[in-house]
């Protein structure tokens, strides 16, 4: 299978430039053993310059190895207050690891002279759970804030999710044009 790994810029997603033609993307939405994160950041949405955007943070990095059961890891800068909440989960019992999550990746067309979305889940939930490897779950918060960007105050936090056991579909694009779907998750039948 092959791979899919975008670096996105912290700063372009921050203080968006529509002079700059770098990778940007969006945690739209994430819920974490049903606690939900606050869509508390409002930034320049790339395919819409007169809109702005409310989300949960900033992706620096978001990959997928291809295969089917192969977790999607995420990076990305959020709130303070989005901080405390992981910090919170992190320390305590986190009883129930599903995640429900919403992303977007921009990438800028050349030829057509504009951002589209190269990796998304066209604003649909993607159902997955927190990754674990022995007894650790694949979750960190920052302590400290990320000087990247000074303001707003913003925390790295990164996050591997495994599909739940349902055939999910990620969408990818190569141009403005050029769209295909991948799928992501194995439905199982027997329980």
């Amino acid at each position: 299978m092959a791979s899919s790994h975008y670096s996105c810029s912290i700063k372009q997603g921050y203080n968006f430039e529509k002079d700059k033609q770098v990778l940007v993307g969006h945690l739209m939405s994430m819920t974490i053993g049903g606690v939900k994160l606050e869509a508390d950041t409002t930034v320049t949405s790339p395919t819409d310059l007169k809109n702005e955007t409310k989300l949960v943070g900033v992706i620096s990095e978001i990959s997928w190895h291809g295969g089917y059961a192969d977790p999607v890891h995420i990076h990305c800068n959020v709130s303070n207050s989005n901080q405390k909440l992981l910090q919170i989960m992190k320390h305590t019992n986190l009883l129930k690891t599903d995640v429900l999550f919403q992303f977007n990746v921009y990438a800028f067309d050349q030829v057509a002279k504009k951002y589209y979305l190269a990796f998304h889940d066209n604003a649909k939930d993607s159902k997955g759970l927190v990754m674990k490897t022995g007894g650790d779950l694949h979750l960190e918060i920052g302590e400290r804030n990320d000087p990247t960007v000074p303001s707003p105050l913003n925390f790295n936090f990164a996050i591997g999710i495994m599909p739940q056991e349902e055939a999910q579909v990620l969408n990818f694009a190569v141009s403005d044009t050029d769209k295909f779907v991948k799928t992501w998750g194995v439905t199982s039948t027997g329980k």
